[in-house]
């Protein structure tokens, strides 16, 4: 089959329409381990937040050139602001990925960007000209209230069956609603909800489905018209955050089970691994800074575990005399080898070695800032795991302040994208350094074959220093998809 070669503006390089797609037979790849031997990646799409500064300014798509041989060499090469403001632009999927795989006529062309603010939901156009992305569809909120009483808007995941999922926290009221929102993937309009009528879990955050053994399994934060003011230590213990993993059966869309994972754990980012034939999972529980494992057991049924305690610290001068971790993403390499985990208040990256998912393995460490550095107003008392305050993050010169949030793998695994944007409110609470100085993105270098995490001291991106003022960057995706929005089924 002869391939299209075209010129990448800006970068002097030819890069194949297969390539540029990381597509052979429809969108995405046969197998993650296919998707592992794809090429590197040369651009990514991140969502700049400039909601809650005062800058009366829209969040905005920013796309990133990350190839090392292009002169424009981690900067930003294009942005795309949206036409409202103060949307929270969250995190993104596609209108078809690797669920697609096989089906010609589908292509993996438009970003869906649903919104935690507004509930608005953003249709980019990332075909045209992938280094420009421009905008295709505005879905108004008042449609997605009308047609599914739903909002607070969080995860995007295309679906093999064409259409488009997305996750809400809560209705147009406030009030906690776990329920999901369906798009046709063709037209992008509002089809109503996923779930079956009444059938929406008490809260509701992130979700992962697996077709091969009939689940999908979602998360839990809280109540929305609570955290929309920042975290308030005196919720704690009134039911307003959430402690369970909710198991869908994926075929009737009906909720069969909760799993208790411990009073204000709040279950934030859930990843199956990749293999669509594995029945096991990770998530990460954000206030109990944790992970635990999900699987099915031999009855059939699913149950969970916990296997990673990020210990508290004991400080003064800070919010509460305890210091949780606070993680809030993790992520899985393709191979299904490694977990990721970052905690945004202890300020640190970790590596963990999965495989055994019952055992997982610490293989790396890295800090990224955080709230207990030296020189801080935070001193820790008491550390499990540390014999002193780690330094200031500093490099090229740039002072960082915040803590690691989002995460996203290079698809061999060799390189970890971090940005450290969570949401206005608690971005705001925790770190108004980050919210007056601008975000950054930092590339680490990952050891394969032994476990290992470096800073790449040759790689940043200052949001700090972008035309419409300090920007937070959140989420990041790959024009070809990546470990995060691609599901195999």
């Amino acid at each position: 089959m002869s391939i299209y070669r075209e010129l990448v503006k800006g970068s002097g390089q030819e890069i194949s329409r297969k390539e540029q797609c990381g597509c052979g037979t429809g969108p995405g790849y046969a197998t993650p381990l296919d998707a592992m031997k794809g090429p590197r990646e040369r651009i990514i799409y991140v969502p700049c937040v400039l909601t809650g500064t005062g800058l009366q300014a829209p969040d905005y798509l920013a796309t990133v050139d990350v190839d090392p041989q292009s002169p424009c060499y981690s900067q930003v090469i294009h942005r795309l602001p949206m036409p409202y403001i103060d949307d929270e632009l969250h995190h993104s999927g596609w209108n078809a990925c690797s669920s697609c795989f096989g089906d010609t006529t589908k292509k993996r062309n438009r970003l869906i960007f649903p919104c935690l603010g507004s509930s608005r939901i953003y249709v980019v156009d990332t075909g045209t000209d992938q280094r420009a992305p421009r905008l295709y569809k505005v879905i108004e909120p008042r449609e997605v209230f009308q047609k599914c009483d739903l909002a607070y808007l969080h995860t995007s995941h295309c679906l093999g069956s064409g259409e488009v999922m997305i996750s809400a926290i809560g209705d147009p009221r406030g009030n906690a609603k776990g329920g999901f929102v369906l798009l046709d993937a063709e037209t992008f309009e509002v089809k109503g909800t996923w779930e079956r009528p009444s059938q929406a879990a008490p809260k509701g955050y992130d979700f992962w489905y697996q077709p091969r053994h009939n689940v999908m399994i979602s998360t839990e934060w809280g109540v929305p018209k609570f955290f929309v003011n920042g975290f308030n230590p005196a919720d704690i213990g009134k039911g307003i955050y959430g402690r369970a993993l909710n198991v869908w059966d994926w075929t009737t869309h009906c909720l069969v089970k909760s799993i208790d994972l411990g009073a204000d754990s709040v279950p934030f980012e859930i990843r199956f691994l990749h293999n669509p034939n594995a029945a096991h999972g990770m998530v990460c529980c954000a206030l109990q800074s944790s992970i635990h494992h999900f699987f099915k057991t031999e009855d059939g049924c699913w149950t969970a575990e916990k296997v990673i305690q990020v210990p508290d610290k004991k400080v003064s001068g800070w919010l509460l005399p305890e210091m949780p971790a606070l993680s809030t993403d993790i992520l899985i390499s393709l191979d299904d080898r490694f977990l990721y985990m970052s905690n945004f208040i202890h300020g640190d990256v970790r590596q963990y070695d999965i495989t055994n998912p019952h055992c997982p393995r610490l293989v790396g460490q890295v800090f990224l800032g955080g709230s207990i550095t030296k020189g801080g107003v935070v001193t820790v008392l008491e550390d499990q795991e540390l014999n002193c305050q780690p330094d200031p993050f500093v490099i090229q010169g740039r002072r960082v302040f915040g803590g690691p949030q989002m995460l996203q793998l290079s698809l061999d695994g060799k390189r970890l994208y971090v940005t450290n944007n969570l949401y206005t409110p608690w971005d705001k609470q925790f770190y108004p350094d980050l919210v007056r100085e601008g975000s950054v993105m930092i590339q680490i270098n990952v050891d394969t074959e032994q476990g290992g995490l470096c800073v790449n001291e040759d790689f940043l991106v200052d949001f700090g220093k972008e035309p419409y003022g300090p920007a937070r960057a959140h989420e990041m995706r790959y024009p070809g998809g990546d470990c995060t929005s691609d599901i195999w089924v």
